[in-house]
Formats: C-alpha cells, sequence, structure tokens
C-alpha cells in the first residue's frame, strides 16, 4: 500500500480574510501535514501567509488578475500543484469551511491509498450545529447524511482529487464560472472508470447557505445544467434530463423574477456553444443508475 502525497488547495476573492485564516489554522492541527498548500487569490491580492501563521509544508500563493470563477481558480491551484510534481492527491477547500476534527488529511490518506481506483472523496458538508442540508447529501430522496458510500457525484465545498484520474479526465470545467461543475467533473471520472467515494466521517464544517445568494444564480444553473447535458450525455436522455428538470424548477421555484432568469439562461445554454462534446457511454449511464441516481435527475 503505496501512501499517496496530500496538497491542500484554497481559492478565494479575499473577501473572507478571517475565515481563510480559520480554515488554515485547522490545517495546521492536523495530524498529517499536507506536503504542499496553494492559495489562489480569484481576482485579489493575497497576503503573506508563511510569516504570519505557522503552517505546515510546502505554502505557494498565487494572484489572479481576473475572477475566474470557483472551477477556473481551482484549475490554477491545480496546474500550480502539477508543476511541482510532488502530489499525488489534492484536498480542495471552500475557503469560509473548517476542518474540525485533526484526523481527515490522515484518513484522506489511506483511502486513497487502499483503492488505487479511487478517484474522488466527497466530505460531508455540516453547519455549527452539526446540520447537513439536503442539497449537501449526494443522493437522490432524504438519504442520510452519516450513510457513506460508493455515489454518483460530489461536494464542492470539500473533496479529495486523485490527480492520475485527472490527466485522464482533464480539469475542471472553467466556462461554467460555478454551478454543475462538479456533476461535468463527476460523470467523465464515472465514464473513465473511476469510483467516487462519500465519506461522511470526513467533516467540513460550512455556514448554512443558499445558492441563490449569488445575483446570477438562477441564470446560470440553468446555462450550465443545458451545457452539462449537451457535453456528457447520450443524445436520447438529453431532452429527458432537461424535461425532468424544467418540471423540478417549476416546482421548486416561487420566485417570478427567479424563473425569468432560469429560462433566460436556459436559452443561452441552447444558443451558445457548449465546449467539448464527450459523451458517458451507456455502460457509464447503468453504472450511475444502479448506484441510485441516473444521470436524467
Amino acid at each position: 500500500m503505496q501512501e499517496p502525497r496530500l496538497g491542500v488547495a484554497v481559492v478565494t476573492m479575499g473577501n473572507r480574510p478571517d475565515e481563510v485564516d480559520a480554515l488554515l489554522l485547522s490545517v495546521a492541527k492536523q495530524d498529517l501535514a499536507p506536503d504542499r498548500i496553494v492559495i489562489v487569490g480569484n481576482g485579489c491580492r493575497l497576503p503573506e501567509f508563511a510569516g504570519r501563521l505557522d503552517l505546515p509544508g510546502e505554502i505557494t500563493t498565487v494572484d489572479v488578475e481576473d475572477n475566474l470563477g470557483c472551477p477556473g481558480g481551482r484549475n490554477v491551484a491545480l496546474a500550480t500543484l502539477r508543476a511541482f510534481g510532488d502530489v499525488d492527491v489534492v484536498v480542495e477547500l471552500d475557503d469560509d469551511g473548517l476542518l474540525v476534527d485533526v484526523e481527515v488529511f490522515r484518513q484522506v490518506r489511506d483511502l486513497f491509498a487502499a483503492d488505487p481506483r479511487l478517484g474522488i472523496v466527497g466530505f460531508r458538508i455540516a453547519d455549527e450545529h452539526g446540520v447537513t442540508q439536503r442539497r449537501h447529501v449526494p443522493r437522490v430522496g432524504n438519504a442520510d447524511p452519516l450513510r457513506g458510500g460508493y455515489v454518483t457525484g460530489f461536494l464542492g465545498g470539500g473533496h479529495a482529487l486523485r490527480m492520475d484520474m485527472l490527466v485522464e479526465t482533464g480539469d475542471w470545467p472553467a466556462e461554467f464560472f460555478f454551478a454543475h461543475e462538479e456533476t461535468d467533473l463527476a460523470w467523465r471520472a464515472a465514464d473513465a472508470g473511476w469510483k467516487i467515494l462519500y465519506a461522511p466521517e470526513l467533516l467540513l464544517q460550512h455556514p448554512r447557505t443558499s445558492p441563490a445568494r449569488h445575483a446570477v444564480y438562477f441564470r446560470v444553473t440553468a446555462r450550465n445544467r443545458v451545457w452539462l447535458t449537451r457535453r456528457r450525455l447520450p443524445l436520447p436522455l438529453i431532452p429527458v434530463h432537461l424535461g425532468v428538470w424544467i418540471l423540478i424548477t417549476l416546482l421548486r421555484t416561487r420566485s417570478t423574477g427567479g424563473l425569468r432568469a432560469w429560462f433566460a439562461g436556459f436559452a443561452e445554454g441552447l444558443r451558445e456553444p457548449a465546449g467539448e462534446r464527450r459523451p458517458m457511454r451507456w455502460r457509464t449511464v447503468w453504472r450511475l443508475t444502479r448506484l441510485g441516481r441516473p444521470p436524467v435527475v
């Protein structure tokens, strides 16, 4: 059993300095120190962390002039880690998250060391009261957030990715900016035969939030969903998936303005180029279905 070398990636827009400090201090308390830490300033200039905080491992900060969105910023971190060439697994953490337990990195290392086909490990996200929002459980229905196992997707707030998997699947879809980028990567990983594990014992404490807090949430969510299906689904499943989500959106959304923005984004997704089309194989569709979430929901 070869022990993988761990790196940590954090992307921040510079508007949460106290939260970033708290997150990095929780990284420093881990009983397994990461080999490298990369912090990306997404459209901002970062302060000096190495002299101010007692952090383990090699620390690299990267300032990006423009905000590239969450997936674009993570790609910068991945490129930086890849250039060093000494990290096998990257742990990506939201800048307002917090590692409550000290053995998270050790458990991540052991999970990846035990299974060479494990590509992604998703953490459990819970607020300061220990409550996990329904949208943070990677299963359909009213699933138990404490039940782990193999799943079809993962949470962007806290997860770990095998670098070898990314060589095969490619990195994050930067053009998504935010919303559905995790599903795009998860479907590519599943289609390449990599496993996705939800490990609820790996806890990231995160403030309770609503994705609709972003002004462009409805438009970008709809646009990216259309792009996702155009890029990754076999042709017969595209209208099924989109039809299901039109119905779900009509049932869930109470705001007339939100619905207008959602359908505007939907039209944009149909109109604008979606990027490279690489549809999953039918055996992947069946695999995702057996795991409890067919790619039409």
